[in-house]
């Protein structure tokens, strides 16, 4: 029976340690995903993970583009939903050009980040890059120029 015990205590250290080894990150979703009918007409949704206390959580966005050439960046207003951990990006950043959304976020000593790029149809989640540490200018530049070149392929 204790090596019953012993095991079942071994086997619930495993599990807890893989579920924190995941870390704070984000999820991006469609706005339906939501369930909350104010972020229908969202850019996006998305929630964070792997925080203890998700109402802690801080989280930011800016629009990162290139319009005709010239770099621009907008701060987004990142809106909570009634779900904690849960967020809308509306967008606040014109249809010309190329636009890459980067998000930001802190739960206690973890930090997270995104790169979320669109096109005319929307976010790409299949190009979209989480990192375990908010995006570097460099992150940026290499979304955009991806996104770019990809632009020129559909066209």
């Amino acid at each position: 029976m204790s090596r019953f015990i012993v095991l079942v205590g071994l086997l619930a250290a495993l599990l807890a340690g893989t579920c924190w080894s995941q870390g704070f990150t984000f999820r991006i979703g469609n706005p339906v995903a939501s369930q909350d009918y104010q972020f229908k007409v969202a850019a996006f949704v998305f929630r964070t993970e792997g925080c203890a206390d998700p109402a802690k959580a801080k989280v930011a966005a800016t629009a990162e583009g290139l319009i005709k050439g010239e770099r621009r960046s907008i701060d987004l207003q990142v809106v909570a939903a009634s779900k904690s951990g849960i967020y809308a990006v509306q967008q606040a950043w014109p249809s010309a050009g190329n636009w890459v959304v980067a998000l930001r976020g802190t739960c206690g000593d973890a930090t997270a980040g995104a790169i979320v790029p669109f096109n005319r149809q929307g976010f790409i989640r299949e190009s979209s890059k989480f990192l375990s540490r908010p995006a570097k200018t460099s992150d940026i530049e290499e979304s955009l120029k991806a996104l770019a070149d990809r632009s020129k392929e559909e066209k």
